[in-house]
């Protein structure tokens, strides 16, 4: 392998950066002429895949070999296995928690703090707690944002100040919550684990979300509302389906209490599935019973495959459906791809160009940061998916921040600022088009309101400009 890399001749820097636009090309044509769709539901995974052919043909013009190509494909993939194990436990966590009611406890108890004097703070608490809860804001919008927008609406609320509350909770707690994906795919990228990154995050995520609760507190105080808020029936529905009680929440304590005491993530999440399975053979038979004869097919289904759960109520029917493991393999397989393509874009030495391009542009830390929440930002309105503003910069910057002496939950919480809650505020982007739509209000209409979303990447910045919360780790 050695020999291999003594034999490469340097790759000019305009060709390390032709990979990367071969791949924002195909990015770029599979959103405006082919309408996302062109490989069907595995679009990025594809194009991520044909991009490291391409590179890969640049790397056999400069004498690179294809074993070394695939050795350091094979490194690369070797280094995300614990990441891809946690993802396939989350997805177990989400069907499990689902039946033994421990999401609708969740549920059920956030929507009771909401009152009309403080609708607004209220509905970014409730989207937050249910979207942590279920590690989906497309979810927590889908279903009892589009409840709050109607109930806003009729206390004389402006649905886009409505929308704008929901969104902001719903992303706080999809960046936060153990269950998301984007929040396993950027520690995944940077190379730390999901907890370290949940903590390292929580210090500039926290603040954010404080202060959005802050300017829908004093907004609260501009408007009159009128009526009240109705949801009986949204409760009513969750108790007859499932039984409520506090003890649901000891599984949730558990898994934090295990995370505390520096656990390692694949016990703590294992353990949480365990403990679900258990309440739920015992809280929820009746349940169990209703959907198959057998309790114990009903477990392994919620742990491996799909799980949907009827009730009466058409927007809790699409909350209360999950996943399991197989919910999790569209992520997989675009972090393996994105692992394929960083693996030859590291073999024909065109990562260590750009990093060493990017080091010389942005020489100081702060630099770092601004070039990374740029690049988020680009990509959210070039490629129009959130998933590649956090996988491509992952990959372009990670040696970057090596060099620089900086930890990798530095380059996962910057990802998650930029990337993750930036790609709602983009008209054409998959997340503002599905919010926008789902919510009924246009992006124009939310986006002054989403405040937590706009808010964070500055938040990130301030952090960096004043070294605040800038961990150290590999040396120079």
């Amino acid at each position: 392998m050695e020999k291999s890399r003594q034999k490469r001749s340097e790759l000019r820097l305009s060709l390390a950066w032709l990979s990367v636009g071969f791949l924002m090309l195909l990015l770029a044509c599979n959103i405006f002429f082919a309408g996302g769709v062109v490989f069907g539901g595995y679009s990025n995974q594809w194009i991520l895949l044909l991009a490291s052919g391409f590179a890969a043909l640049l790397g056999l013009s400069n004498k690179v070999t294809v074993p070394f190509m695939l050795h350091e494909i094979v490194s690369n993939i070797k280094s995300v296995g614990v990441p891809i194990l946690i993802l396939f436990l989350v997805g177990a966590l989400s069907g499990t928690w689902l039946l033994g009611g421990i999401i609708p406890a969740m549920i059920y108890y956030g929507l009771q703090i909401l009152s009309p004097p403080v609708f607004l703070p209220a509905s970014v608490l409730i989207a937050a707690v249910i979207s942590l809860a279920t590690g989906s804001s497309w979810t927590t919008s889908a279903t009892v944002g589009i409840a709050l927008v109607g109930i806003g609406s009729a206390l004389g609320i402006p649905a886009g100040m409505v929308a704008g509350a929901v969104i902001s909770g719903a992303y706080f707690g999809d960046k936060m919550s153990p269950l998301s994906d984007t929040t396993n795919l950027a520690p995944a990228m940077a190379g730390t684990d999901l907890f370290t990154h949940i903590k390292y995050m929580s210090y500039t995520t926290v603040p954010t979300f404080l202060i959005t609760l802050l300017v829908f507190g004093f907004l609260s105080f501009q408007i009159e509302t009128t009526g009240t808020a109705d949801l009986s029936n949204l409760l009513r529905t969750i108790e007859t389906t499932f039984y409520i009680t506090p003890w649901l929440f000891a599984v949730p304590a558990t898994v934090v209490l295990l995370i505390l005491l520096k656990t390692k993530p694949l016990v703590a999440l294992l353990s949480g599935v365990l403990m679900a399975e258990v309440f739920a053979f015992f809280f929820q038979s009746e349940l169990i019973e209703s959907l198959s004869g057998s309790h114990l097919k009903t477990l392994l289904t919620a742990v491996f495959i799909d799980l949907q759960i009827e009730t009466e109520n058409a927007a809790l029917n699409e909350l209360f459906g999950s996943g399991g493991m197989k919910g999790m393999l569209w992520t997989v397989l675009l972090i393996l791809s994105a692992m394929v393509f960083g693996g030859v874009m590291e073999a024909i030495g065109a990562l260590s160009k750009i990093t060493e391009y990017l080091l010389q542009i942005a020489d100081s830390v702060f630099g770092l940061f601004a070039s990374t929440v740029l690049s988020c930002l680009g990509l959210n309105v070039i490629a129009s998916d959130q998933y590649l503003a956090i996988v491509i910069p992952g990959k372009m910057f990670k040696k970057a921040y090596e060099e620089k002496g900086l930890a990798p939950e530095n380059l996962s919480r910057t990802l998650e600022d930029s990337g993750t809650v930036t790609s709602v505020l983009i008209p054409w982007n998959t997340c503002g088009a599905y919010q926008s739509s789902v919510l009924g209000v246009s992006v124009s209409d939310y986006f002054v309101y989403a405040v937590f979303n706009y808010l964070s990447p500055f938040t990130t910045l301030f952090f960096a400009a004043l070294q605040i919360k800038i961990r150290q780790f590999y040396k120079n």
